[in-house]
């Protein structure tokens, strides 16, 4: 069972949500997700925020906008969603209007087109580091490591839609984590005798 959320003051939820938005961009907002959300302000566990991370990327709709609506649910409720999305997606939307605004005025400029293949750049690598960092926990034995595997191969090397890959990789997740009789446990433990 996991421990009770702290009370976090609204606005300390959109300002970490605010902080996750701009220190990071692409690919690299679910490393600084987990930064800041279980490693700097320790609001969420490691595993919570892997299954709610899992879950926010099966769900429809954006990966850290999903992930804001988790994590202000639990921590406010309701109000802690809102103030969570509000605190992703303000300032972000703003610079970027005022990005392609200057993108369309400067697009022909090299140093324009340098400085976008350095910011991807970086994205991969915060990508990276998170991989490696949320490794350690998950991957911890052979059949996750070969999910993990055939979940790469068939999505990043033989290029399959993401849902082709989850339609092959989920069910065998679930077939290897679905809970199992212990040896030795009563067939009725648990159930009243009537």
């Amino acid at each position: 069972m996991s421990e009770p959320a702290p009370r976090v003051p609204l606005v300390k939820l959109a300002l970490a949500f605010n902080h996750i938005a701009l220190a990071s961009f692409g690919g690299g907002l679910s490393a600084w997700s987990r930064e800041v959300l279980v490693v700097e302000k320790g609001w969420i566990g490691e595993k919570e925020f892997l299954s709610a991370m899992t879950m926010c990327r099966i769900l429809p709709g954006a990966n850290q906008v999903n992930l804001a609506v988790f994590a202000g649910t639990k921590l406010r409720g309701a109000a802690g969603a809102v103030a969570a999305i509000l605190g992703l997606i303000t300032v972000p939307v703003t610079l970027m209007l005022v990005a392609a605004f200057a993108y369309f005025r400067f697009k022909e400029i090299p140093a324009v087109d340098g400085a976008l293949h350095g910011a991807s750049s970086a994205a991969v690598a915060l990508t990276f580091t998170m991989v490696i960092k949320t490794g350690r926990v998950c991957l911890t034995g052979l059949v996750p490591v070969a999910l993990f595997a055939l979940a790469f191969l068939l999505s990043g090397v033989v290029r399959w839609p993401l849902i082709v890959v989850l339609a092959i990789v989920a069910p065998l997740g679930l077939l290897w984590a679905w809970p199992r009789r212990r040896t030795g446990e009563p067939e009725n433990s648990g159930r009243s005798a009537s």
